[in-house]
């Protein structure tokens, strides 16, 4: 595949390792091998690749996909009692529906509808709107970070269920469905694409994983442009090695019990 080669630019000597520098359109990027993203290392700076062309398979091919089969196949199994609690739960605190199904882009950037448990109240989005529009800081951090750090729109059960992930468990019929992976970049709804920059051309190469690299290195904690870099390196460096070491360090970093999910 005929490398796009691109000036970018020269970055800020202020710049921290992971962040983007926005150069009319252009973006610094890094890129660092499997050992540099598992041990921490400072990643070194690069220009990104373009995606494969549409008749390409998703990153991995048949291996990963007959893993995402398996693992989600047995996860599901393992996890349906607390599935159906939580189920309960939802429906008695909340009334409505149990599931909640976003619209997110995936491969090659198809939409797809990712599952989760409703962890909001009724009319969501209206509250949303009326909030950012009456303060200016919840405004600011929505623009930042797509996140609220106290989102009104989140009931107390919806707040348990996010720090420990447990509404993103309906995601495993996603893997099932082949619209996500269990491993690989954050699901982005279509309006945040944009902000990737040239890196959505690695992010349509593969599927969108129910964990990936930024979750690991940090989760809710790492800023926008930090995670998009991170979905960047997940790309370019990708190996069944270390889907497994992401997986692996999946769960401690759940343990943590995030409380800004």
């Amino acid at each position: 595949m005929r490398r796009h080669q691109t000036n970018f630019g020269s970055h800020s000597a202020s710049a921290s390792p992971g962040d983007f520098v926005d150069r009319s359109l252009g973006w610094r990027v890094i890129t660092a091998s499997t050992s540099d993203l598992l041990s921490g290392a400072p990643p070194r700076e690069s220009v990104l690749e373009p995606a494969v062309d549409d008749h390409s398979p998703p990153l991995g091919g048949f291996a990963k996909r007959l893993a995402d089969i398996l693992i989600a196949t047995v996860a599901l199994v393992a996890l349906a009692p607390l599935m159906l609690m939580i189920a309960g739960l939802v429906r008695l605190t909340m009334g409505g529906p149990v599931i909640f199904a976003h619209h997110r882009i995936g491969f090659n950037g198809s939409s797809f509808r990712c599952y989760k448990f409703r962890t909001m109240v009724n009319g969501a989005e209206e509250r949303l709107s009326l909030c950012l529009a009456e303060d200016p800081e919840l405004n600011r951090q929505w623009r930042e970070g797509q996140k609220l750090g106290c989102d009104p729109r989140v009931t107390t059960l919806g707040a348990l269920l996010r720090k420990a992930s447990l509404d993103e468990l309906p995601q495993l019929f996603n893997v099932l469905r082949g619209d996500m992976s269990c491993v690989g970049p954050r699901p982005i709804v279509a309006t945040e694409l944009e902000r990737y920059g040239s890196g959505a051309q690695n992010y349509m190469q593969t599927r969108p994983g129910l964990t990936g690299l930024w979750q690991v290195s940090g989760r809710s904690n790492v800023s926008y442009p930090r995670r998009v870099a991170l979905d960047c390196l997940y790309v370019r460096n990708w190996s069944m090695f270390l889907d497994l070491a992401i997986l692996l360090r999946t769960i401690p970093a759940l343990l943590k019990f995030d409380a800004t999910a």
